[in-house]
């Protein structure tokens, strides 16, 4: 095990950590609904209550924080923890991408549909340099079918939104390569990276399918029961992915080599970012345990565009 500190327990399903240049955290409480700051001295402060299910976050370009909005789950408890189950209707208010102004805590609605298709389950997102926001879309599980999943673009100033990829099975943890020419997704129960090349800001490039209408390139797949949840890339374009069951942080290389996994203590761990000196503390979600833990990581992360640069 690496040398863990755990900065915060007690959360309610955290998720959608966000490494702030005052040192603080911001992070999601998926059963909690709420947005929360957790301070280097363990101090938890909610900055934001959200209906539904907030589920990854991320600083724009105009400071406010972003959250992908599931739209909530029903809770079942599993193994000594509650764990997100199939969605009951009087719980289940609809998917959306939402922004919180962090001073006053102020929560409004960006997009919550693609032309007539409403969004279903946003998961993870992240901010291209030019202020375009890519987001993936797990979809929901119901008792006895599932949606397939999607990624979408929101191109700069929120004013329209494109689809990226629709057919993923289902997508999860999305990231851009250093030079924001590839998009990564993850899929979570095939616990498979996909690299998606891009032609423009927010345009897949067109490419040959392999077999099923797939637009992308699997690039790494894990073996045995584990399964993918969200992600970030280092500077040097390793994907680390939080991967459920095994409970580490798998690092894939560009090429699908599979550097290292890190192992957490939590077979629930659901998503790191990277902050302090150099960026080389990785902060990751300890679904399970209810935590926020610390690893001082041995290589960089990449600075994420208006928040580490």
């Amino acid at each position: 095990m690496p040398n863990i500190r755990v900065l915060a327990t007690d959360l309610e399903f955290p998720e959608g950590p966000v490494a702030m240049p005052d040192g603080s955290v911001l992070l999601v409480e998926i059963r909690g609904q709420r947005l929360t700051r957790v301070w280097p001295d363990g101090r938890k402060e909610v900055v934001a209550q959200i209906p539904g299910g907030p589920n990854g976050a991320a600083v724009g370009p105009d400071g406010k924080c972003y959250i992908c909005n599931n739209g909530g789950f029903s809770w079942v408890p599993t193994r000594g923890m509650l764990m997100p189950g199939a969605p009951e209707p009087h719980q289940y208010i609809g998917g959306s991408i939402q922004r919180v102004d962090l001073q006053s805590g102020k929560l409004e609605t960006v997009v919550d549909k693609c032309g007539e298709h409403p969004l279903k389950g946003p998961n993870d997102l992240v901010f291209d340099r030019h202020g375009g926001l890519w987001f993936s879309d797990l979809g929901k599980r119901r008792a006895r079918d599932m949606d397939v999943g999607a990624f979408y673009y929101v191109k700069p100033g929120a004013t329209e939104i494109v689809e990226g990829v629709f057919g993923m099975m289902p997508a999860n943890g999305i990231g851009l390569s250093p030079d924001e020419n590839i998009v990564y997704i993850a899929e979570t129960p095939t616990a498979r990276l996909w690299a998606f090349d891009l032609s423009a800001p927010g345009t897949v490039r067109p490419r040959d399918v392999i077999y099923r209408g797939e637009r992308g390139k699997p690039i790494a797949g894990l073996g045995g029961y584990q399964m993918f949840d969200s992600l970030a890339v280092e500077a040097s374009g390793n994907v680390c992915v939080a991967t459920l069951i095994s409970g580490c942080i798998s690092v894939i290389a560009p090429d699908g080599a599979i550097v290292e996994q890190v192992p957490t203590g939590d077979r629930v761990t659901t998503n790191i970012a990277f902050g302090g000196p150099e960026l080389k503390t990785a902060y990751i979600t300890l679904s399970g345990k209810g935590e926020l833990i610390a690893i001082e990581w041995q290589r960089p992360g990449l600075p994420l565009n208006f928040l580490n640069k």
